[in-house]
């Protein structure tokens, strides 16, 4: 900003190279003070005041300055340099002994807090009880006596809880305060912000020394935060929050509702046109959204810190094609600007009629959304509640960024105190959390909170619209989001500003991607959706989803089955029913590629459990009673019994040692293929052998296949997943036997981690998490390092031996985007994932030929 010629106030900055170093050999480099008091020295003689003069004393503030925005998870100190001794001075300077307390009280709270760990909450109750006394409602009415008396209280709680007076010694604040910044990076709140929004853990902090400007000077001062267009619904023009006579840490912390930026024109006219000119040029710097941090000293803008504003998803996608439109932009930008979690979030519901359900509040809509959980007013509580699978509405008079565990865990926040540039409204945007602040007709305490006549206790349900701002005592009822509308439909509502921006940026990531898009899906319907969403056929249709219900005491049968008489009749339902399910998909993908994976069934989710027939047998034999079914049936069941079914018997091993199962499945894919093609439609059935780790395995299955397909007519593709990692690493051969690949990469990974999915991911996944061994669960996005390394290396053997070898995923990840990019550069011809994710890997996948494309590299393995 300085270079650009704005007005901000002069000051310093230590790099990210003393944060490092701190962190590796816990303290900072050795030379760093004498660089710091050379800088600080070189401010002085520009601001011609010296760093805590008692007659006249430069303060500063000491601020974080990460490479990614981290609202509120970084420690900020201000009004650093202030003692017993330039609070006089402070005051004669000024003018003002109120704002001098004022600022000095400040001083002691936030290094308190900050440097000294001390617990906030004396220092609040210290305030709390000085207005008590006072018999007033905010700090502002609190007189030059009372902010004297509560720096002396303040000055008493700092020496109870570390055993030491307040530091006077403006070199020592300083001194200590850059390293409790750097600490900060370390903070709790931080790491788990950063393993939330995926920031690396090695990037440390800078930190900015920058000479204070006051807004607490009076009521022609004031403080504020103004966002270049509005990072609620991306509509152009300024917003945000001013505050008068108050200083930044008022705005975001919420403790006074603030006003509208608009009305800053009223209040400052001069000011608030330099603030809309300094907008417009940061906002044409940086090409985005800019979100900027001011102070009004005494009728002058001053401008703290800018960055690159966090949004929602409505907005990310309206204010990327708006930038666009004002040329600041390509289509290419725009498309990487959004993401695919921010689409995600916009094809979750919305509230439909709320005429039956009590509207209980109104406050600022921060945050848009529709939440609906459990009132719960402590951020510890919210978490524990939601780890049970309930869902809840984190309640507080405001957030602090304590409050972040229960945020994370919440659907939804609502707030009493704060604004669209709170605590709580920044963080919740930037988590894609439903956020409505302000409400200031709730009167919130620990366990309960009241409006009017009504009480809101803990566990009450509420629902939140983060859209209008309201907030209802009891559920409201939720209706289909509207872009899953346009998803449905193809159709722009005429003057939809988000609808148009989706459907731009869709297309242009249609236009661009290479890799082609397909479902998972079991049923016609699950089809049909799919192909509305985009879906260029589908990936995998699981045909054991088909047996689950009634249907499953067939695959009971024929499991157990004692030989071909018991076994065909039973092979001949099944058959019936399975040319009537894939006569449905393919009728709903006409035209485009099914590929329908073989049995697959680990075989305790199709017999009875062991233990409850054991209990049955037993009970029956005790009263004297002969069940000879049941007794065969147990007798059966423990012969064929696994300890652990993954690894069992499943997958082509099942279809090699079940006489006639997998034919049978063959035999239906064909027929209805041909009774379709007799109705002049273009079915394009793809057989896919699941599970296999040899060739020797696929060609057994393939030879019998291909006899079937002979007798029906009609061919058909035949291929393997590959979620063995003996299949990756013997692909040369097996794409001898395989007309394409599909990466299972769910069973891939559990098998190359060696563990069941199941079983750990509540066992010790959230501790591998909290330790770091994991930055994300490898069954969300894919293992790159491991299990992308046998995806990378079967890719390359199977085209190896088969050029033209046709290669997909089929696994979740398929829907992942940063799994998206990973497989795209593998040179994988398609991914697959369920259909309410197709949107979001045809995005990512649009992206990756972009960030590949401005990077100039490209990367096929074809």
């Amino acid at each position: 900003m300085t270079r650009i010629g704005l007005p901000v106030p002069p000051g310093f900055t230590i790099t990210t190279e003393a944060c490092r170093a701190y962190l590796a050999d816990g303290d900072v480099p050795s030379t760093l003070d004498a660089e710091i008091a050379e800088h600080l020295a070189a401010l002085e003689a520009s601001m011609g005041r010296t760093f805590g003069d008692a007659a006249d004393p430069l303060l500063v503030s000491v601020r974080s300055g990460a490479k990614f925005s981290m609202p509120g998870m970084m420690d900020t100190v201000l009004n650093v340099g202030l003692s017993d001794t330039s609070v006089a001075g402070l005051a004669a300077q000024s003018g003002s002994e109120r704002f001098a307390f004022d600022s000095y009280r400040r001083l002691i709270q936030m290094f308190g807090k900050t440097v000294l760990g001390v617990p906030g909450d004396p220092f609040e109750d210290a305030i709390h009880e000085a207005k008590t006394v006072k018999g007033v409602t905010d700090d502002v009415d609190l007189d030059a006596a009372d902010l004297r008396a509560l720096v002396e209280a303040f000055k008493k709680i700092v020496a109870e809880h570390t055993g030491a007076a307040f530091p006077q010694e403006p070199a020592e604040q300083l001194r200590l305060a850059v390293r409790a910044v750097f600490q900060s990076w370390q903070g709790e709140r931080a790491v788990l912000y950063r393993r939330t929004e995926r920031i690396p853990d090695d990037l440390g902090t800078a930190v900015n020394i920058v000479a204070m400007v006051f807004g607490n000077l009076g009521a022609d001062s004031g403080t504020g935060v103004a966002f270049t267009r509005d990072p609620a619904t991306g509509a152009s023009g300024v917003y945000g929050d001013y505050l008068p006579n108050a200083q930044g840490e008022d705005v975001v912390a919420g403790i006074r509702n603030t006003v509208a930026i608009a009305e800053l024109e009223r209040l400052d006219k001069e000011s608030y046109d330099e603030l809309m000119r300094s907008a417009r040029i940061l906002e044409d710097h940086y090409r985005d959204l800019c979100d900027i941090e001011f102070t009004i000293e005494r009728g002058r803008l001053w401008l703290l810190q800018t960055r690159v504003g966090k949004r929602t998803a409505a907005a990310a996608f309206t204010i990327a094609s708006s930038l666009v439109d004002d040329g600041l932009i390509d289509i290419d930008t725009a498309t990487r600007r959004v993401t695919g979690a921010q689409l995600a979030q916009l094809m979750f519901p919305t509230f439909g009629d709320v005429t039956d359900v009590p509207r209980v509040a109104t406050g600022v809509p921060a945050s848009p959304g529709a939440a609906v959980g459990a009132a719960v007013f402590d951020a510890h509580r919210a978490a524990a509640r939601a780890a049970t699978g309930a869902p809840v509405i984190l309640v507080r008079k405001e957030t602090n960024p304590d409050d972040l565990p229960g945020m994370i865990a919440a659907k939804g926040v609502l707030t009493a105190r704060g604004g669209k540039t709170s605590h709580a409204a920044v963080v919740a945007r930037g988590m894609g959390k439903t956020c409505v602040c302000g409400a200031d007709a709730l009167q919130v305490n620990a366990d309960h909170a009241i409006v009017g006549d009504v009480t809101i206790h803990e566990g009450d349900i509420i629902s939140v619209d983060g859209s209008t701002g309201a907030v209802y005592l009891g559920e409201v009822p939720v209706r289909p989001s509207p872009v899953v509308e346009f998803f449905e439909t193809g159709e722009v509502p005429e003057g939809d500003p988000l609808i148009a921006a989706v459907a731009r940026i869709m297309g242009h990531a249609d236009q661009t991607r290479r890799l082609g898009v397909r479902a998972n899906a079991d049923t016609g319907e699950d089809a049909a959706r799919a192909r509305r969403f985009g879906a260029a056929g589908i990936g995998l249709c699981r045909t054991e989803h088909m047996f689950l219900g009634e249907r499953r005491v067939l695959v009971e049968r024929l499991v157990l089955a004692g030989g071909d008489a018991e076994r065909e009749p039973i092979l001949g339902q099944l058959l019936d029913l399975q040319r009537a399910d894939f006569g449905d998909i393919l009728r709903a993908m006409d035209g485009l590629p099914v590929t329908i994976r073989l049995l697959d069934p680990p075989l305790h989710e199709f017999l009875p459990s062991l233990e409850d027939l054991a209990v049955e047998v037993a009970l029956a034999q005790a009263r004297g009673e002969s069940d000879e079914h049941r007794a065969g049936l147990l007798a059966a069941v423990r012969r064929i019994h696994e300890q652990n079914p993954m690894l069992g018997l499943r997958g082509v091993r099942l279809g090699l040692v079940l006489p006639g199962l997998y034919e049978m499945q063959v035999r239906a894919i064909a027929e209805a293929a041909a009774a379709l093609r007799a109705e002049g439609l273009d079915p394009r059935p793809e057989i896919m052998v699941p599970l296999v780790g040899d060739v020797r395995e696929l060609a057994v299955i393939r030879e019998r296949a291909e006899a079937v397909l002979a007798e029906v007519g009609g061919p058909a593709p035949i291929g393997t997943m590959i979620e063995v990692p003996r299949a990756a690493l013997t692909a040369g051969s097996i794409a001898e036997k395989a007309d394409f690949f599909s990466f299972g990469t769910n069973d891939l990974t559990q098998l190359t981690w060696g563990f069941s999915r199941d079983d750990v991911e509540g066992a010790f996944f959230g501790r591998y998490l909290e330790l770091g061994v994991f930055p994300v669960s490898p069954f969300e996005t894919l293992d790159a390092t491991g299990v992308g390394e046998l995806v990378r290396v079967a890719v390359e053997r199977g085209r190896a031996t088969r050029p033209g070898l046709h290669l997909g995923v089929c696994g979740e990840h398929g829907g992942d985007p940063e799994s998206v990019r990973f497989l795209h550069a593998v040179g994988l011809d398609y991914v697959s994932c369920s259909p309410f994710r197709v949107p979001v890997a045809r995005l990512a996948a649009g992206q990756a030929v972009i960030e590949e494309r401005q990077s100039g590299e490209h990367i096929d393995s074809r």
